[in-house]
Formats: structure tokens, sequence, C-alpha cells
């Protein structure tokens, strides 16, 4: 809109052009002190003026401190937000895809019960997930790897089911987890030692790993202090709390099995695989979940197994199995393995490792001898909700033998920044090299002020943090820090499948479609970021479905930045507003004159009580 401003003196100050959003308080303070000042100057004047303005300023004023990291007492009537009621006081775990009472419905037949089962339309909790009593604030990084607080998961059983193995111990108030595990009773550290004897764990070569069946995920933990970003799961069972014991030590983590839908990861995702006594039949199926883990295995990366049925002659009186049956066992595993080209690289113990090929040249014959069947090459991303076949994923063409089939990359952290090979060779539909390059520097930009209005990003305030529409991974690269870990979300419905070039870089991440519930437990990110994601699913569910389920898997006085189209953040800040939430409309860093805002919010503090309650929606 073009506004033309006559001094006094029948003088006509410059034409300037300014966006002006309907309905936002900034427009008329910025028009009003403009008008006052009488200089003509337009664009900085309106930014400076915009500096000291009201609800749009850059200057927030919402409190991100945290207050609760010790014992606290629940909300009482006149603290509690209007809109959105609590949800029941049984429902403090409540994951919506997980739910144990909607599992126990379903076929048993290869864990079917224990893969994603979401509600309908008509059965979503629309209220608000209460967090226990006594509920605070995990403790900073790294003694959170060490120590939960009990109140944060008060749940026992796998300190009597695991006493003896080292997994986890109940000390008054706290969990201390010692970092053992059934097959590394002498901890971690020691373990991972051993496999670093053969694989390249400490000169960043290996840089992501996945963790099938991960306990409480002590793997992942001592793996992060070598600079390995372990993505570990573990479904949701009798043990109660495992993932959420993780997530709570401030390690990636998710709820998930191998049952009959693939992992929601893309291929040729992960350095290293890890298997560390995690229950799965890999012999059965005819081979179909090995053949899973070669699709998210990266040319050259490693699989570890540890445990049954490895040395079965030594230990199979000790694990109570028949030595024909764990003879076999191992036999079907040697046998897919060399189908899949993997060499086996050490054995000793009850640790086994194989090495995948970097390129399919050098086992061709090997397959063609097999009759191996290969699934169609298209489909290696197209995982969500499909179903695990039978299949091998084929490698990607190479030109001459010693080249890696997907593109060789660079150590870390040196590939955070290289082009990806899939960017590079142009398998990243509408991305070049220049996109890529440039989106990084306009990261940079925006993560720099998203600093200046939360001062605590770069301290230990915020460990577990999720970029819920990802894109290119540019704002997890911008944070990248041993003081935290973002979990990248790409939408099932973005235009792009950019979640292999972001692993490329050496984050890690999962497809996930927001219009359902996220598999984790509740109250595991301490910060979400939300660039245009209500932009993208504008027309696809309801806003306050995805804000809700927000809310759910936010910590209490936890962050969200939300980056958006105005307009659309407007209805955002209105739905907020019912939920217990502080919020915050701020300008562009660029300024006033461009459409895209940002919203920022602090969850409240409450927990379950008898004095939680908010009236109807």
């Amino acid at each position: 809109m073009a506004l033309k401003i006559n001094a006094g003196d029948g003088r006509t100050r410059s034409s300037i052009s300014i966006f002006i959003v309907v309905g936002l308080c900034c427009f008329f303070y910025i028009l009003g002190a403009w008008q006052r000042s009488g200089f003509g100057k337009g664009d900085s004047i309106a930014l400076e003026i915009t500096k000291q303005g009201p609800d749009c300023t850059i200057l927030s004023n919402l409190n991100f401190e945290t207050h609760h990291g010790g014992d606290v007492g629940s909300l009482d009537d006149s603290e509690s937000a209007k809109g959105f009621q609590p949800c029941p006081a049984h429902s403090t775990d409540y994951t919506p895809c997980q739910d144990q009472k909607r599992a126990m419905t379903f076929p048993r037949e290869n864990m079917i019960y224990r893969e994603r089962h979401c509600p309908p339309e008509e059965e979503k909790l629309r209220c608000l997930i209460p967090a226990p009593k006594g509920y605070v604030t995990p403790f900073p990084w790294p003694k959170s790897r060490d120590y939960v607080p009990y109140a944060n998961a008060p749940y026992k059983s796998l300190t009597v089911e695991k006493a003896i193995q080292n997994w986890i111990q109940y000390e008054g108030d706290v969990f201390k987890f010692p970092g053992g595990g059934t097959q590394f009773p002498q901890g971690a550290d020691k373990y991972i030692d051993q496999l670093a004897s053969v694989i390249p764990i400490e000169n960043g070569t290996v840089r992501t790993a996945l963790d099938t069946g991960c306990g409480v995920a002590s793997w992942g933990a001592y793996l992060i202090s070598r600079n390995v970003l372990a993505m570990s799961f573990a479904p949701r069972d009798s043990h109660e709390a495992q993932v959420q014991f993780a997530l709570e030590r401030g390690v990636p983590a998710v709820i998930g099995v191998l049952g009959t839908i693939k992992l929601p990861y893309p291929s040729r995702a992960f350095d290293m695989a890890h298997c560390s006594r995690c229950l799965i039949p890999w012999g059965a199926n005819d081979g179909m979940y090995l053949m899973e883990v070669d699709r998210v295995l990266r040319p050259g990366g490693y699989w570890i197994l540890s445990g049954p049925p490895i040395n079965w002659r030594s230990n199979y009186k000790s694990w109570q199995r028949p030595k024909e049956e764990l003879e076999e066992e191992q036999r079907k595993i040697e046998e897919i393995a060399k189908i899949l080209c993997w060499e086996k690289k050490y054995e000793k113990g009850e640790i086994a490792i194989w090495q995948k090929s970097t390129n399919a040249d050098s086992c061709r014959g090997r397959q063609d001898d097999s009759g191996a069947t290969f699934c169609p090459s298209a489909g290696a991303d197209d995982v969500w909700y499909k179903k695990m076949e039978a299949c091998i994923t084929p490698y990607p063409d190479v030109s001459s033998p010693n080249e890696v089939a997907g593109g060789e990359l660079r150590t870390f952290p040196e590939r955070l920044y290289t082009v990806p090979p899939r960017i590079a060779s142009g398998s990243v539909p509408g991305v070049s090299e220049e996109t890529y390059l440039d989106d990084n520097k306009k990261w940079k930009k925006h993560v720099n002020a998203y600093r200046k209005i939360n001062k605590l990003i770069d301290t230990s305030r915020y460990r577990n943090i999720m970029d819920m529409n990802a894109r290119l991974g540019g704002f997890a690269a911008a944070l990248e820090s041993s003081k935290l870990w973002v979990m990248n979300v790409v939408p099932t419905i973005s235009e792009r499948n950019t979640l292999g070039a972001i692993y490329e870089r050496g984050l890690i991440g999962i497809y996930h479609d927001w219009c359902e519930g996220f598999s984790t437990y509740p109250r595991t990110y301490d910060l979400l970021h939300a660039y245009g994601v209500f932009s993208l699913y504008k027309d696809k569910c309801k806003m306050k479905d995805i804000l809700l389920e927000m809310d759910r898997i936010l910590r209490p006085e936890g962050a969200v930045i939300f980056r958006d189209e105005v307009d659309v953040l407007i209805k955002v800040k209105k739905i907020v507003r019912r939920m217990r939430w502080n919020s915050k409309l701020i300008d562009h860093e660029d300024g006033p004159l461009v459409s895209e805002k940002i919203l920022v919010a602090v969850k409240q503090y409450w927990v379950i009580g008898d004095h939680n309650t908010t009236t109807s929606q």
C-alpha cells in the first residue's frame, strides 16, 4: 500500500510501500509514529518504532527461565488458563498411537499390536495432558545421562526386572543409570571401546547410529561423548517407561518396533546399526528384518549383534535355550548376511560385527546365485505405513568398483555443511547445490535471531529439541552443539523428501504425519520449532489437534518457536491462549515489512491436582 505524507509546508514526502497486516496493533503503532516523525524515512523509522512497540516487538517480555527444579504444588483456580480442560489423571503418560488398551485389540503376530494404531477422529483426546505431581525440570546434560527425577517417570518395574543387569537403580527421589546393560554389565563405555577396536567410531566416520530394542538407551547415551548420535527405539511394553527414561536422560529415542511396517527412516541413513539382546527374530520371515536394517544402513556401514545366538556353544545353557535352536538361528543370520553383501569383520565372546559392502559390484554374483528378490528402487524411501517385504533394497548404481554407492560421505563435523551427495547428484528435485548453500546461510541468520529472543538456547536448558518441519536440516545444523540434539521431522506430506540428505549431514530425524500423534511419551521435548507447519497442513487436519499434540510432547516451561505467515500465527495465538501457554508475536528479523512473522511461546507449569480445572471449550 502506498502512502504519501504531506508536511505543513506543502512539500510531499517520498512515497513508501509498506506491507500492512489488518488486525495487528503494530500497524497502527508504526503508522502513528511515522506520521509524527515527519522525516519521510519510511522503512527505517518503521523498523525502529517497531522495536519499541507493543505486541510485535522483537524484545520479547516472555520469561523463559525455569522455576520448577524442585518440589512444587499444583496451580489453584485463579492461575488456570481458560479453554481446554485437563485430561483425566490416568492419562499422564498417554501416547495416542501406542495406547496400551487400543494395542491389545490388535494381533500379536509379528508384533502388530506394538505398532502404531492411532485413534479415529471421534476418539481423539482434545484436552491437556497433565504432568504428574512433583514433576521437575530434568537435570542438565551430562548429569541427566546418569540421573532422572523419580517424579518425572515414577515406574520402578525395571529396577526389579533388571536389578542384576546394571540398567537402573532407585535411590531416594531419583533413578540412577550406571551405564550398564544386559550385554554390557561392566558399562557401556567399555562395551563401546570393544566395538571401536573394529569400527571407526572415534574419527568421525561413524556419526549416525540406530539402536533397535534399545532398553533405556545407555548405548546411545554413551556414544554421545564420542560425537555419535544414535536413534534409539523400543516398543511400549511391560517394562513401562524404557523410551521415556531415555528421553528423560536427554538421549534421542522414539517408541517403535520391527514388526510388519517399515521403519520411518530413509534408505542409506545410518552409519551403524546395533542390536544388544533386542529379542528380534532376525532369521524369521525370510530375513525380512535384516533386509529392513540393510535398507536403512548406508553402504560401508556396520551392523552389530550382541547376545543370542552369538557364541551359542558356550552360552546355550545360561540362555536356557536348546543349542540346536540357537545354531539354526545363527546359521540363518549368516546366510542372510551373505546374500545382503555383508562381510563379517569380528566375532568374539557374544559380539559379532558385519560390514555392508560399499556397492553391489563386489557381490553381484552371490546375489544372483541365491535367487534373491529385489525391491523396486523407486520405493526405498516410501515407508510411511508401508509393509516390509522380504526383498533387498538395490544399491544406487556406480561407475567404478571402488565407488561408494550413493556417494561417499565426509567425516563429521565436515559433513555437516558439505553438500550432501543426494543434493549434489540431483536426487532431491528442486534443490540445487546453490539452494542448499543459501538455505544454510538463511538458517544461521534465523537461529541468531532466535538467540536474541531466547537467551537460554545456548545453555543447557534445552536438551531435547524438535524441528517439526525440518526441510534441509538448516535449523539443526545452525544449533549443532554437544549440549543438545535435534529430532528433524520431515512431514509425510512435504513437497520434497529431504530426510536422506539430513542424515548425510550427520543429523538424525524421522518421517511423521502431524495429523497423528508422535511416537513419544508426553513431556519429552524442551523446545519445539514449527516453521511453516500450519501453512503446510492447512485443510489437512485441525490446527487445534496439532497444537494439542505439541502441548502433549512439550515439557512444562518448555518453549515453542513458530515461524509462519502472520495470518496463520494470529490464529495459532488465539488457540494457544486457551492452552496454558504464554505467547508473543514478533517481527521477522528483517523487520515489519516481511509478512512472515515469529510467534514465541512458553508452556506454563502445572501438574495434576484437585484445583487444576478450566472452563469448557
